[in-house]
């Protein structure tokens, strides 16, 4: 079989590694990939929004299967696009792609539908957003509507915080049309989980629950990022709070999705908030979360591509999806500066050890040598028999990422462990 994968960070290496355990594989394209994973996928430098280039690339080279990873593609309508010239895929069509695309929808599904989350009010006019701020609790959460690569929500613990959100997003455009409205909701407290499901649109299978540190610095200080790191499964987590999970918001989600005729089929991501008031829903994702994968998969005992099929075909109810009982961590190694100004171009090395366990990001292949080119460089991961295990031999293997500038935060899982 020839698989194609859309995207190229550490999330897709995560996902080829993964789909390549699979005897009946015989190639697999990443596009365009990123230099870290050219031992394990050809890459081709197609964008992960070039829809026209990768619906031609596919039809010329015999693609068997395709996953569309990333939000952009998904939007955009990849899927369908692929599907209309026969190439099965595993992904989200644009119509039910955006439960992520536009957080308006989501939060006006969730309300029509009775599924807990977060209060809030939808603005698309500038002055009644920062009139109503006079009157709203602080803190508060603004959320840019569209895309923003995972940093359009800013947590507001002042007024005047409020209020430069608001400016900055609508005004400012900081992330583009994405600004043009957004989303005011009431700041829920307490831990935070993210669930990665598959679904066929009419069975849910959760896959391990886990958490991330979205935060730049230790004990989550600092700017948000697009993760920093994650472990799981996460101990907050209970089977009571699964169970209510399943029946008080992942299957009324997929029945919402059907009812507004946007059947969901693929990887869908439930940010939840852990309140004293029960679990509740911060976000949707329309795809494997980054860096959530980087600890998921590694526990998948199934076999991933053979699951993405089932969903594809609807056969995910008479399908194993099955996860070891094991914990594992994931430590993000980024570029001086990031989430903001930060240099690229810096060699990276590895020891033998650390490039086995290490998911690439960042980073491309210049003049034979593999150099940093984003924020997030790489996501080293370690699957052991306790979460404290995983955690310290996790690090120990990130020691052996090495590049000018190297960034990681030194608390990854420390809230777990305390939780336990």
């Amino acid at each position: 079989m020839k698989i194609m994968v859309v995207g190229g960070g550490g999330r897709e290496h995560a996902i080829i590694k993964k789909i390549k355990e699979n005897p009946e594989v015989t190639e697999i394209f990443a596009l365009p990939g990123n230099g870290g994973m050219a031992k394990v996928a050809t890459l081709v430098s197609i964008g992960a929004t070039d829809i026209d280039g990768i619906v031609n690339f596919a039809k010329e080279n015999g693609i068997d299967y395709a996953v569309v990873a990333p939000d952009d593609p998904l939007v955009l309508g990849c899927v369908d696009r692929l599907e209309e010239i026969g190439i099965p895929c595993f992904g989200p069509r644009a119509n039910a792609a955006i439960i992520e695309g536009s957080k308006v929808f989501s939060k006006n599904l969730m309300k029509k539908y009775n599924i807990p989350t977060a209060k809030y009010e939808v603005f698309s006019d500038m002055e009644k957003a920062l009139s109503y701020l006079d009157t709203a609790p602080i803190p508060t959460v603004i959320k840019a509507d569209g895309l923003a690569l995972g940093k359009g929500v800013i947590i507001a613990f002042t007024l005047e915080e409020a209020k430069d959100a608001v400016k900055s997003m609508m005004l400012d455009k900081a992330f583009g049309k994405s600004g043009d409205n957004i989303v005011i909701e009431e700041f829920l407290e307490g831990p935070e989980v993210s669930v990665l499901a598959f679904t066929d649109g009419k069975t849910v299978k959760p896959m391990v629950s886990s958490m991330d540190h979205k935060r730049i610095g230790d004990n989550d200080t600092g700017l948000n990022t697009g993760g920093m790191g994650t472990i799981a499964p996460n101990p907050y987590y209970t089977k009571e709070v699964a169970d209510r999970c399943m029946k008080e918001i992942f299957l009324p989600t997929i029945n919402a999705m059907n009812e507004e005729g946007r059947t969901f089929k693929g990887c869908l991501y439930f940010g939840l908030m852990i309140t004293k008031d029960g679990p509740k829903v911060i976000e949707y994702n329309c795809r494997f979360g980054d860096p959530e994968t980087q600890v998921v998969l590694p526990l998948l005992e199934s076999d991933l591509l053979t699951v993405m099929k089932a969903v594809t075909e609807e056969k995910l109810a008479e399908t194993e999806v099955k996860f070891s009982p094991k914990s594992a961590c994931c430590v993000i190694t980024a570029s001086k500066g990031y989430p903001t100004a930060y240099e690229k171009g810096y060699e990276i090395t590895f020891t033998d050890e650390a490039l086995a366990a290490t998911f690439v990001a960042g980073a491309k292949e210049e003049n034979g040598k593999l150099v940093t080119w984003g924020g997030r460089v790489t996501g080293t991961t370690a699957v052991a028999d306790t979460l404290e295990a995983a955690i310290k031999e996790a690090y120990r293997l990130s020691d052996g990422v090495k590049f000018e500038g190297a960034y990681r935060r030194s608390d990854i899982g420390k809230r777990a462990l305390q939780a336990k």
